[in-house]
C-alpha cells in the first residue's frame, strides 16, 4: 500500500498570491479546515511545503 499524508487547510487564500491560490486547488482544498488525504510523494510534499501557513499535516499513513 502507498504511503499516504492527511492535510489539513487552516488559512485563507484571501490577499494572497494566485500561485498560493493555485497550489491549493491542486492539492483538492478550497475552504478553511477541509481535509484530504493525498499520496505522499515529492511532487505534493513540495505543494505542501510551498504554502506551510496555508496548510498543515496532520498524520502520515503507511
Amino acid at each position: 500500500m502507498a504511503k499516504t499524508i492527511v492535510v489539513k487547510q487552516v488559512g485563507s487564500p484571501i490577499r494572497r498570491p494566485a500561485v498560493q491560490r493555485q497550489t491549493l486547488i491542486g492539492l483538492g482544498l478550497n475552504k478553511m479546515h477541509r481535509t484530504r488525504e493525498l499520496e505522499d510523494t515529492p511532487s505534493v510534499r513540495g505543494m505542501v511545503n510551498s504554502i506551510p501557513h496555508l496548510v498543515q499535516i496532520i498524520e502520515e499513513r503507511g
